[in-house]
């Protein structure tokens, strides 16, 4: 896969999706919800972002039942994939994405999170 330079950086030019590939770096894989709670966004905003994210290649997507996850598209060429990982580790300490990490942590109800029999 190929990925235009002008692409990546366009992805990481909005709020939005540069909040949400900093989780998706994270945390590898994530549900709109956990999304939505984390950021503090409304899913339509969130999804229309996600779709332009998914467009350009820069996620993946897969359903499983109800839900919808994304991941940072393994199939990304390496000098995006440092671009991204490099990102998230220079910004994880700051805001907002310090407090996107705790609200999401602190999300009650977290699909597929481990639950008592």
């Amino acid at each position: 896969m190929s990925i235009a330079p002008s692409a990546l950086f366009g992805a990481l030019a909005h709020d939005t999706r540069l909040r949400t590939l900093m989780l998706l770096s994270k945390h590898g894989e994530l549900c709109v919800c956990e999304l939505t709670h984390a950021i503090g966004v409304s899913q339509p905003h969130l999804s229309r972002h996600l779709a332009q994210l998914r467009e350009q290649g820069v996620v993946t997507d897969r359903r499983a039942s109800t839900w919808v996850y994304y991941r940072i598209n393994p199939a990304l060429p390496g000098w995006a994939q440092a671009v991204v990982r490099d990102t998230e580790i220079g910004l994880r300490g700051t805001a907002p994405f310090i407090d996107d990490n705790s609200h999401l942590e602190a999300m009650p109800n977290r699909p597929d999170a481990p639950r008592c029999a």
